[in-house]
């Protein structure tokens, strides 16, 4: 739920109680999507709208031995690149967004990834998600909560928050847990949605936070 101040100590202790039952389950609970470079994890996350990781991993396996540097993206031809990322869906948006963002890192960056939040922001294409996807999976970089589809999914259904925009949801759950959790937390989230929580069919009797669950017999 929204809230205007602090969480509650109730709701703080529970969440905490969560966080260690799916910490135990999901111990390797980096991103998923397969990088070397921040850029790789840019252009990896950019891709992954509305796409499965698993897809994305398919073609950038092929487009990160073709692209490598923000130059080789920023001079792309844009009908070469779309088809390259068709398969990732909306791969024009996509492919403007990429293009612009290398430009802009070239221009302004020294055609490097920043590694701030607000810097990041900067960037075509890039909104909270993707930066803190960067931040926290690369940099290393505490600034908020990954919130994609599986961490609101997870959220809404633990009463962690009622809302369906993205930074109130993220705002909801760093009121929750510490700061020093902050990136595990959205690893875990999107893990434990992708997995048990199911968007269709949650798999609620093979799910280890069930009984603090308050929507587990919805199917």
């Amino acid at each position: 739920m929204h809230r205007d101040n602090n969480a509650l100590p109730a709701e703080i202790k529970r969440a905490g109680r969560i966080f260690r039952i799916l910490k135990s389950r999901y111990t390797n609970n980096e991103t998923a999507l397969i990088h070397k470079t921040p850029l790789d994890l840019l252009i990896a996350t950019i891709l992954s709208a509305q796409c499965t990781d698993k897809r994305v991993n398919i073609v950038t396996e092929t487009l990160f031995k073709k692209y490598h540097t923000a130059d080789d993206y920023a001079n792309a031809d844009s009908h070469q690149f779309e088809k390259e990322i068709r398969s990732t869906g909306f791969y024009r948006m996509k492919s403007k967004h990429i293009i612009r963002a290398c430009k802009k890192i070239i221009s302004d960056f020294h055609g490097k990834v920043p590694s701030t939040m607000e810097e990041l922001l900067s960037l075509p294409g890039v909104g909270r998600k993707t930066a803190n996807v960067i931040l926290s999976n690369y940099f290393k970089v505490t600034e908020g909560i990954v919130v994609d589809t599986h961490v609101k999914r997870v959220s809404k259904r633990l009463n962690f928050s009622i809302h369906s925009d993205p930074e109130k949801i993220e705002r909801d759950l760093m009121s929750l847990f510490p700061k020093n959790n902050w990136i595990a937390i959205g690893n875990i989230f999107v893990l434990h949605g992708r997995y048990v929580c199911k968007s269709r069919k949650p798999l609620c009797d093979d799910c280890l936070i069930a009984a603090e669950c308050p929507s587990r017999l919805i199917k």
